[in-house]
């Protein structure tokens, strides 16, 4: 029979609130809370969709309006005219980004009100199925009650009439004491049914009687029988069937908002993400034949723009001044030749360096096994090159790795070290002076590896093996995957974690934690766009298990990769 809840939902939670006498009530708190926290959520996200919507449409009203006022200003012409309507241009892609953003936020927070409003329906449904099953056990164990008094009543009839029969004197106090239902006496009741016990004691009117009471007796009996087996039967099918299914509904409603409240906080993340970086590529694309920025205000030429404002402005007014002195003499002469045109030595433009040539043995975007078998080595040249350059300098550098370097820096070096890693010095004054270049280039040469160093194969059990929420169990799970990595992807895993246990014992100088640097290594490791456990892509879901299973391995370090003899 198929499940009606993911594979993850946790049966020891349901066998844990069945056995509590409270499973009902606490879980329709935590409903609320959850509900509260979710439109809480709901609403932060339609105000922070109103923010962004605003500064986008007055960051665009801006850029229009400063663009069409220099254009019919008398401002400056020239190369100034087009990096100001350039700059203005990317002022608008940037407002309408801001907009999109926004609009993205507004659906967040109306799906998140959406998902509130469903499990309100659920609770509903889910409470009113509880209280009706409730008041059928309530109904049961109220009729028992009451098929017991009937039998009581009975019985002391019964009581009464044989000690008639038998001429022995009838006690009110004795037969009281014998005969309480639901802690009140009883005997009220059967005299004034049995009233006609008192009058005349004829033999054949007394057998009359018992056997009335007595018939009475067996019908009650028979309908107090009844009324055990109904109750005891509607209090097994409730707290044996009924009961695990209402508390599975509700804990499915908690898990439902709970999820989906966390969905969209982290979608609400990478969107934060994606809008900055976006921001970023705008101002400063990563194509070098789009000019960010900061390139299109460099690109006024004030000089280029004043010569030809000046010789515009000598044609426009034929050369003379009308409000100024005029010039003497004969017409060819006492005029200035005109200024030749400066040269300065070095100043030609050109790349500061020559290129460097390409010697055939490139390092990004190449498997591990290719690289290691043609270079004949245990380690990637790349990361050894690396490792020990951010060792040597950024060992106690505030956030290494998780600051990332200047973009174009980044590209320098990453194509000096694919055309020829050995030429390259890591210890020049221009990489070891910043050296968030050089932890950005190896982030990016991990990044494009075909295979990701946890391998696409392995992805999965990698992610199953961080799910254990025992601390062991999940070293030992994490150590038998990575003992199962291939022998390229091992021994680069291993000198990798070596050089990040550095990192992490120089905490109190850099801040980086062995939790900082999984949030960073996760995705880097794991590789974008795996698949997950689900079978589907990747994403949010996934990126804590990957933080978990770097930063298990990375806590473990010693224990995974280094041997007593290593150790020693």
């Amino acid at each position: 029979m198929a499940t009606l809840v993911e594979p993850s939902f946790d049966e020891n939670i349901l066998r844990a609130l069945c056995e509590t006498d409270c499973g009902v009530p606490l879980l329709m708190d935590r409903i609320k809370q959850s509900m509260v926290s979710c439109r809480e959520a709901a609403a932060f996200l339609k105000r922070r969709a109103g923010v962004e919507d605003e500064y986008g449409r007055a960051m665009q009203k801006l850029a229009r309006q400063a663009a069409n006022e220099y254009a019919t200003s008398e401002a400056k012409a020239g190369s100034f005219v087009n990096a100001w309507q350039s700059s203005m241009r990317t002022h608008e892609v940037m407002a309408d980004n801001r907009i999109k953003f926004a609009a993205r936020l507004n659906e967040m927070s109306d799906e998140l009100s959406n998902l509130a409003k469903e499990v309100e329906k659920s609770r509903k449904a889910t409470k009113d199925l509880a209280n009706r099953y409730e008041r059928s056990l309530q109904e049961a164990e109220t009729n028992l009650e009451k098929a017991k008094s009937r039998f009581d009543i009975t019985a002391e009839e019964l009581e009464r009439l044989l000690l008639q029969k038998e001429g022995e004197p009838f006690k009110d106090s004795a037969m009281q004491g014998r005969s309480p239902v639901n802690g009140k006496r009883v005997i009220g009741k059967a005299v004034a049914k049995g009233g006609m016990l008192l009058k005349g004691k004829n033999p054949q009117n007394l057998q009359r009687q018992e056997e009335e009471i007595r018939a009475r007796m067996s019908t009650a009996s028979d309908g107090y029988r009844k009324c055990v087996n109904d109750a005891q039967t509607v209090r097994q099918e409730y707290f044996n069937f009924q009961l695990p299914r209402i508390l599975r509904a509700f804990k499915e409603c908690v898990d439902e908002i709970d999820l989906g409240t966390q969905y969209h906080l982290a979608r609400y993340a990478f969107l934060c993400e994606s809008i900055v970086h976006s921001d970023a590529t705008i101002i400063s694309p990563p194509d070098e034949n789009s000019p960010g920025l900061k390139a299109t205000m460099e690109s006024i030429d004030n000089r280029t723009d004043f010569k030809t404002y000046m010789q515009a402005y000598i044609y426009a007014h034929g050369g003379t001044n009308t409000r100024g002195p005029r010039r003497t003499g004969p017409p060819d002469e006492g005029f200035l030749p005109p200024i030749p045109p400066m040269h300065h030595p070095g100043s030609s433009p050109g790349p500061s360096h020559a290129p460097i040539p390409d010697k055939g043995r490139p390092t990004f975007g190449v498997s591990l096994g290719d690289q290691m078998s043609r270079d004949d080595v245990d380690v990637p040249p790349i990361v050894t090159k690396c490792c020990e350059a951010i060792e040597k300098y950024g060992l106690d550098t505030q956030g290494v790795y998780r600051i990332g370097g200047t973009h174009s820096k980044v590209l320098k070096l990453k194509e000096r070290l694919d055309r020829d890693l050995d030429s390259v010095n890591l210890d020049a004054d221009e990489w070891s002076s910043d050296i968030s270049n050089v932890t950005s280039v190896l982030k990016l040469w991990l990044r494009e590896l075909p295979d990701p160093l946890f391998t696409s194969s392995q992805h999965a059990d990698f992610l199953e093996a961080a799910r254990n929420e025992n601390e062991r169990a999940r070293h030992i799970r994490l150590h038998e995957r990575v003992n199962a990595l291939p022998d390229p992807n091992y021994s680069t895993l291993k000198y990798l974690m070596g050089h990040l246990h550095k990192i992490v014992q120089h905490e109190a100088q850099n801040s980086m934690s062995v939790q900082n640097l999984a949030i960073v290594f996760g995705p880097t490791l794991f590789g974008q766009g795996q698949p997950g456990i689900n079978g589907q892509l990747n994403g949010m879901a996934d990126a804590s298990l990957q933080n978990k299973a770097v930063e298990t391995i990375l806590e473990h370090y010693t224990d995974i990769f280094v041997d007593e003899g290593e150790e020693s």
